[in-house]
């Protein structure tokens, strides 16, 4: 359940919907369980008022349903669904490597520093961590490619996916593969290869459908 660490009152918002999307993301309240509003509430020492708000974010990225009667749910997502949004953005991201490879080198320069620290959290075991720059990687990869509508529909499914996507790492063996995906992805780059940093993305979202999507 949630830390007890106090919460500034000044970014009180913010706070309470990052501790409960982490909570979901890290499959802390599961798919299908309700939001238990009244209990979040004490381990956090604020009123339902926030928890309310927060829910209403998180229901707009996708992550709980607000449903009559019952409150908010985790959504669940059946394997079709999860494997169809990862394969649009396996696409979306092969589409964003073409500008990528061409972008300034400072740029380049500040995802493969982002991988080389994310592969140092690896090695410390700080998976929350690691996924949180993960994530950024991923999204600077689309940001390189200067397209707002293919950044919005991106940065949509990304959050819809945020906690299938941090239970690809739930095993010894998925995570070592998925950071050694994430290696190819950092070489193509490096070498500002299209076609190889193509081909590294779609075989990436291969690998993670594989592993996050019941066969």
């Amino acid at each position: 359940m949630p830390s007890n660490d106090p919460i500034a009152r000044t970014s009180l918002h913010l706070e309470v919907t990052t501790r409960l999307r982490n909570l979901i993301v890290e499959a802390k309240i599961k798919p299908g369980e309700r939001v238990l509003e009244l209990e979040i509430s004490r381990e956090l020492g604020v009123s339902r008022t926030p928890i309310r708000e927060a829910l209403k974010v998180l229901a707009s990225e996708g992550l709980v349903d607000l449903l009559p009667l019952r409150g908010a749910v985790v959504k669940t997502f059946s394997p079709k669904d999860a494997a169809d949004m990862l394969e649009v953005m396996a696409l979306l991201e092969s589409f964003a490597a073409q500008k990528a490879c061409k972008a300034e080198q400072k740029k380049i320069d500040r995802v493969l520093a982002m991988h080389e620290k994310m592969k140092l959290l690896y090695d410390k075991g700080k998976r929350s961590e690691y996924f949180e720059l993960n994530q950024k990687i991923h999204d600077a990869l689309i940001d390189m490619a200067q397209n707002d509508s293919l950044a919005m529909v991106h940065k949509t499914l990304s959050k819809r996916m945020r906690s299938l996507r941090y239970s690809g790492n739930s095993t010894p063996e998925n995570w070592r593969g998925a950071l050694d995906d994430h290696e190819q992805i950092a070489i193509a780059l490096e070498q500002k290869d299209v076609s190889k940093l193509q081909k590294a993305i779609q075989l990436h979202f291969e690998n993670t459908i594989k592993r996050v999507v019941p066969a």
